[in-house]
C-alpha cells in the first residue's frame, strides 16, 4: 500500500485488464484511479470522483454487475438513474405504422385475389373450350358472358347501398319508377328492329355486343361520380346499365346459334353460357364487397374496367358473329308464312309455329315473375321485414335464393332433350303460381326463400325449354332472327314486371296475390294456343346432346 492512497499497479485487486481495472498493467504510466483513494484524490487532482465512470469499479449499469456490489462508495447520489420510459408514439409514427400494415395487408390481398383469379380464370377457360367449343369460338362467348357478369356483379354490390338503401323507400321508388320510365321506353321501341338493322351491317353483331359493353362502363363510371360528388345522374346511369345489360341479352342470342358446335344444342350452349355468368357473379360479388369497404365509388371504377375488357373481348369474336348469309326474318305468330313472300323485294318471314309461340307466351310470363320479384322485394323488404332481420340481409338472401335457383335451373337443363319441353315449361308456371300463392298466404322468412328460388329456377328451365323447342321446330336458316326476337319479347316481359313492381302499394299479401293472378292468367293464356299433335319426321331428326 502506497502513502498516497492508490493500489500499486500489480495489485490483484485492481481488476483483470479490459473491466475497470489494471491500467498499469498495460502500462497506462500509473494513471489509474483506485476507488480506495475517496474524495480526496478528486480534490487533490481535479479529477471527478468517477472519472467518467460509474461507480462499482469501473463496471457499467446494466452489464450484470449492478451499482453498490462493494466495490462503490456508498454516495447514492454518484448511482445511475434508469432510463426514462419511452412516450407515447406520435400522429406521425401511428400514420406510418398504419400504412404500412396496410399496405402489408393490401399486398397480400392482391396477391391471394390474384392467385385465385388465375386460378379461376384457367378453369373456366378449360371448361368453356371442351367439346368442341374452342374450335367454333363459342368457347369465347362463355368468357365473355363470365366477365359482363363480373362486371354486372360489382354494380350491383356497389348500388345496392346507394339506389335503395341511402334514400327514403318513397323517395327511391319515384325515382326508380322514372327513370325506368324515361330508359326502358326507348328500349322497347327500338328493340324489335335492332337485330335486322345490325344485320346489314358489316362486324355489326360483335361491335353492337363491344357497345353494350362500352355504354355500361361509360356509365359505370359516371354512377362513380356521381356516388362520390351527390350528382343527380346516379339513377339514369343506373338505369342505363340496366338497359345496357338487356341489350347485351338480345344481341349475344343471335350470337349463339352461328358458333354451335357440330352436335351442340341450344339447351347445351345456353346451359354453358348460365353457369359461365353464375361464375362471374360468385366471383365478382365478394369482390364488389371488400372493395366497397374501402369506398362507394370502388366496385364502379372496378367495374369501368372490367366493361372495359368485356368490350376487347367481344370485339375478339369470330367474324362468323356478323355473317347472316342464307338467314331469312321469323315472325314470332302462328302459321306457316306470312303474305311478305309476295311483295317484291321483301324477303320472306318464317312463322315459327303454335309450339314456339305457347312457349314464348309462358316464358314472358316467368320474365315477367322475375321483374316483378326484383324492384317489388327490394323495397318491400324495407317496410315488412321478416324475423327481424335487417332490411338488407333479406335481399342478400332473396337475391342468393334466385341465383341459387338459376344455377339449378341450368344444371338439369340437359335433362329438357330426354322430357318433353312444351310440358316442362307449363308445368313450370304453374308451379310459380303455387309458390307466389303460398307466399301470399304465409309471408314468413321461409316462403319469401322460396319464392325467390321457385323465380331463378322457372325463368331459367323455362328459358333452356323455349330454346329446346325453337330448335326443333325452327329451320336453322331462321333461327337466329327468332331467337333474337324471342329474347327481346322476354327481356320486355322483365321491364313490365318491374314496373308493376314499384307501383304497387308495399303490401306483402297484396303483392304475391297480384303474381299469382298473373301467373295464373299467363298459363291460361299460353294454353289457348293448340300446337297440333307432333309427328316425326326421318329428315329433321331430333338434336342430340353433346357428349359429357
Amino acid at each position: 500500500m502506497r502513502l498516497d492512497g492508490c493500489v500499486a499497479e500489480t495489485d490483484p485487486l485492481a481488476g483483470p485488464p479490459g473491466e475497470g481495472g489494471g491500467r498499469g498493467a498495460r502500462g497506462d504510466g500509473g494513471a489509474y484511479e483506485s476507488p480506495f483513494a475517496g474524495g480526496e484524490q478528486a480534490s487533490g487532482n481535479g479529477h471527478s470522483g468517477d472519472n467518467g465512470r460509474p461507480p462499482g469499479g469501473g463496471h457499467p449499469p446494466g452489464n450484470g454487475q449492478p451499482p453498490g456490489d462493494g466495490h462503490s462508495g456508498g454516495d447514492d447520489r454518484t448511482r445511475s438513474l434508469p432510463p426514462p420510459p419511452p412516450g407515447p408514439p406520435s400522429t406521425g409514427d401511428r400514420v406510418r405504422r398504419a400504412a404500412g400494415a396496410t399496405g402489408r395487408a393490401a399486398r397480400s390481398a392482391a396477391s391471394g385475389t390474384s392467385r385465385a383469379a388465375r386460378f379461376s380464370a384457367n378453369r373456366l377457360h378449360r371448361a368453356a373450350e371442351a367439346q368442341g367449343a374452342g374450335k367454333t369460338g363459342l368457347s369465347r362467348l362463355i368468357e365473355l358472358n363470365a366477365a359482363s357478369a363480373f362486371a354486372d356483379a360489382l354494380v350491383t354490390v356497389a348500388l345496392a347501398g346507394t339506389l335503395f338503401f341511402s334514400v327514403s323507400t318513397t323517395e327511391a321508388r319515384g325515382n326508380v319508377a322514372l327513370y325506368l320510365l324515361l330508359t326502358m321506353a326507348p328500349f322497347a321501341v327500338v328493340a324489335p328492329v335492332l337485330g335486322p338493322f345490325l344485320d346489314r351491317f358489316s362486324h355489326g353483331r360483335r361491335w353492337a355486343i363491344g357497345f353494350t359493353a362500352a355504354s355500361r362502363g361509360f356509365l359505370a363510371w359516371v354512377a362513380a361520380d356521381a356516388v362520390i360528388g351527390g350528382g343527380v345522374w346516379l339513377y339514369p346511369a343506373a338505369l342505363g346499365v340496366l338497359v345496357g345489360q338487356k341489350a347485351y341479352a338480345v344481341a349475344r342470342a343471335a350470337a349463339v346459334p352461328r358458333l354451335l358446335p357440330e352436335g351442340w344444342t341450344l339447351v347445351a350452349a345456353n346451359s354453358r353460357l348460365q353457369l359461365a355468368a353464375t361464375f362471374g357473379t360468385l366471383f365478382g360479388a365478394p369482390v364488389g364487397i371488400g372493395l366497397a369497404q374501402i369506398g362507394d365509388d370502388w366496385p364502379l371504377r372496378a367495374a369501368f374496367f372490367a366493361y372495359v375488357g368485356t368490350t376487347v373481348l367481344a370485339i375478339l369474336l369470330p367474324k362468323k358473329v356478323d355473317l347472316s348469309i342464307g338467314e331469312e326474318p321469323a315472325s314470332l305468330t302462328e302459321g306457316d308464312d306470312d303474305g311478305s313472300a309476295t311483295v317484291p323485294g321483301k324477303p320472306r318471314k318464317f312463322r315459327v309455329g303454335p309450339a314456339v309461340v305457347r312457349a314464348l307466351r309462358a316464358n314472358a310470363t316467368l320474365r315477367w315473375l322475375s321483374g316483378f320479384m326484383t324492384m317489388f322485394m327490394a323495397f318491400v323488404l324495407r317496410e315488412a321485414p321478416v324475423a327481424g332481420l335487417d332490411d338488407l340481409v333479406l335481399l342478400g338472401i332473396v337475391a342468393a335464393a334466385a341465383w341459387l335457383g338459376s344455377t339449378l335451373g341450368s344444371s338439369v337443363g340437359a335433362l329438357v332433350q330426354a322430357r318433353s319441353p312444351d310440358r316442362t315449361v307449363m308445368a313450370l308456371v304453374g308451379f310459380a303460381a303455387a309458390c307466389t300463392l303460398v307466399t301470399a298466404l304465409f309471408w314468413n322468412l321461409l316462403t319469401v326463400i322460396l319464392v325467390g328460388l321457385a323465380a331463378g329456377f322457372a325463368q331459367q328451365l323455362g328459358r333452356l325449354s323455349l330454346d329446346a323447342i325453337v330448335q326443333r321446330d325452327v329451320p336453322e336458316k331462321n333461327r337466329s332472327n327468332a331467337f333474337a326476337r324471342s329474347e327481346t319479347l322476354l327481356q320486355l316481359g322483365w321491364v313490365v314486371g318491374g314496373g308493376v313492381g314499384i307501383v304497387l302499394p308495399l303490401i306483402p299479401w297484396l303483392g304475391m296475390t297480384v303474381a299469382t293472378i298473373v301467373m295464373v292468367g299467363g298459363l291460361v293464356f299460353a294454353l289457348r294456343v293448340r300446337p297440333p299433335a307432333r309427328t316425326p319426321s326421318p329428315s329433321t331428326p331430333p338434336p342430340q346432346r353433346p357428349e359429357e
